[in-house]
């Protein structure tokens, strides 16, 4: 009976990663060749993807859509995971596309495994174990490889691109942890459905949806849908519906296939060129997700 769930929680990660990793590719098309803005994109599909989610479930009406308001301490880790959970793992991330491409920007985010070792190993008062060690050695020796392609004395990639990719993998770690309680108590539809809707009014004071941005055209259009409705509502939807069934580091691992995804679109589609080097970078980042996916006992830090 164990086994159906979990296989549930890892078919929700595998397809909410997959999207993801697409979704920064047409992105990376939108920023690059139709002069979008990562401001305006960030805004519309937050606002665009929460109004869905939550007109979905007041009409399905299992959902009292109003009542995660009516508690104090609702709201606080509510708005927090709207602003800095759900804003900041979106706008870090599409910050990254722009200053750079969709597959630094993926492999980069990865990192946020690692944010959680030192998390938790903080919050424990433990030192890191030989496991954990060689996790996170790997994390810096992948993270070198791809920012410098191994010659240390430049970087392959712009400060900026770089600034935003590790400042991603903060706001996705904190993604992860911070709403596993207000999940467990009003479901991903309608966390998700708030946290959206929320972030994108209060990103709407940085940049209003109404002021449109890049060429528009029949193509342009559609991956502004795809973006919206694949890219964030059907995958963030999925990815935090897994944490029910899963533990947050298991859904790190296996939402793995989002970088490579992401760096083969890239490569591909987008003419990316990544050297060997990074190449190499990126399996050391994926190999540190699957380390760290095997240490237990870290349900005590989401429960605090």
């Amino acid at each position: 009976m164990r086994f159906q769930p979990r296989m549930k929680g890892i078919l929700l990660v595998i397809i909410g990663a997959m999207l993801w990793g697409v979704s920064g590719t047409v992105a990376q098309y939108l920023f690059q060749e139709k002069g979008f803005t990562a401001e305006w994109l960030v805004v519309i599909r937050l606002l665009a993807s929460g109004l869905i989610l939550l007109l979905y479930a007041f009409v399905k009406g299992n959902q009292d859509i109003w009542t995660i308001w009516r508690s104090k301490h609702t709201v606080l880790g509510l708005i927090l995971f709207s602003i800095i959970g759900m804003v900041g793992v979106q706008y870090t991330y599409f910050a990254a596309i722009k200053y750079g491409n969709a597959a630094t920007a993926t492999i980069l985010q990865y990192l946020s495994p690692v944010v959680v070792t030192c998390y938790l190993a903080i919050y424990t008062k433990k030192m890191p174990n030989l496991q954990e060690i060689i996790a996170v050695t790997l994390a810096m020796l992948g993270t070198f490889f791809i920012i410098t392609k191994g010659n240390i004395h430049s970087i392959a990639i712009s400060k900026l691109a770089l600034f935003w990719g590790i400042s991603s993998a903060f706001a996705a770690a904190f993604y992860t942890l911070q709403p596993r309680s207000l999940l467990a108590k009003w479901g991903s539809t309608v966390v998700v459905g708030w946290g959206m809707l929320v972030g994108g009014i209060a990103f709407s004071f940085i940049h209003q949806p109404w002021d449109l941005t890049g060429q528009w055209n029949i193509t342009s259009i559609f991956a502004v849908i795809f973006v919206v409705l694949f890219g964030t509502l059907i995958a963030f939807y999925c990815y935090l519906e897994s944490l029910k069934y899963i533990e947050p580091t298991e859904a790190s691992v296996l939402s793995s296939v989002e970088p490579l995804s992401a760096a083969l679109l890239s490569v591909l589609c987008l003419n990316v060129s990544l050297g060997m080097l990074q190449w190499l970078g990126t399996v050391c980042i994926i190999l540190t997700v699957a380390i760290l996916s095997h240490e237990k006992n870290k349900e005590s830090i989401v429960e605090a």
